[in-house]
């Protein structure tokens, strides 16, 4: 079987699990604003982990039904569970271990697919994307959010901050991700097939205008950032005193009556033809 999320650095544990659902709902607005699938009936969401996002996609489009894939048992085991303790989503959705490089469904089954954070980990995007354009028939649309991790920025200045973000998209690569996929998406949909494409950049820019998200994406960012420190120390690209060198500037920032944090990942749709 092809490996084809072996780029996950955060690892699979249940802290990680309860990370990746503040997430979902943190970045909600920003990245499920005005998606596609207002016709659509039958989704294929890829990589959909602890069931985060497919939470909200079936609490945006109640006539929506999705299937959901994934590589972690133990991820979609804690999404059946948790997916069945909210009853208006029974019988509206469907987990299956798959390699998303080698789906286990056939031709033009689906019509919408929804891909969230998860190309970024994945050894070969491109074959992930074709795969996903397999299964879903004429008309379908896609869309993909993923990470530019180039475009961090935080004032006041960090050096430790930004030498462990260095790390952690070095190690990213090595493991066989890729943290700059989102400013490639338009080459890869129209690579494989994939027509009416376009790519939008979304920003989140937060400073003395927006005092109180400001506090919030900092506090989520130093959560997200946190979470690889144990894989970055074994792997040996950071130290302990890196990790607490890090911590200390990102609560000084916190802390800063004139701080500035910037962010910006891609967004791209497109449609099968």
């Amino acid at each position: 079987m092809t490996k084809t999320t072996s780029g996950y650095l955060h690892g699979f544990t249940p802290a990680e699990r309860e990370r990746l659902l503040r997430q979902a709902r943190f970045v909600e607005h920003r990245v499920h604003d005005r998606l596609p699938f207002r016709r659509s009936k039958n989704l294929l969401e890829i990589g959909c982990g602890v069931g985060a996002q497919t939470e909200i996609l079936l609490r945006h489009f109640p006539d929506l039904f999705v299937t959901g894939i994934d590589r972690s048992s133990s991820n979609l085991d804690f999404a059946r569970s948790r997916m069945a303790s909210i009853p208006w989503t029974e019988g509206r959705f469907e987990f299956h271990e798959a390699d998303a490089a080698r789906l286990p469904f056939e031709a033009e089954r689906f019509d919408a697919a929804f891909l969230c954070w998860i190309l970024e980990h994945v050894g070969d995007p491109m074959r992930v994307l074709s795969e996903t354009r397999r299964v879903l028939s004429p008309g379908s649309p896609i869309v993909v959010t993923e990470v530019q991790n180039a475009t961090f920025f935080i004032d006041p200045y960090s050096p430790h901050t930004l030498g462990y973000w260095m790390a952690f998209n070095d190690h990213q690569l090595e493991i066989g991700g890729d943290p700059f996929v989102g400013a490639k998406l338009g080459n890869l949909l129209q690579a494989v097939g994939f027509r009416d494409i376009t790519t939008e950049v979304r920003s989140i820019h937060l400073d003395n205008r927006n005092p109180g998200e400001r506090a919030e994406f900092l506090a989520f960012w130093t959560e997200l950032l946190l979470s690889g420190a144990e894989g970055l120390r074994e792997a040996g690209k950071v130290s302990d005193d890196t990790v607490a060198a890090m911590t200390e500037e990102l609560e000084l920032v916190a802390h800063d009556p004139n701080a500035v944090f910037f962010y910006a990942f891609v967004q791209a749709r497109a449609r099968v033809h």
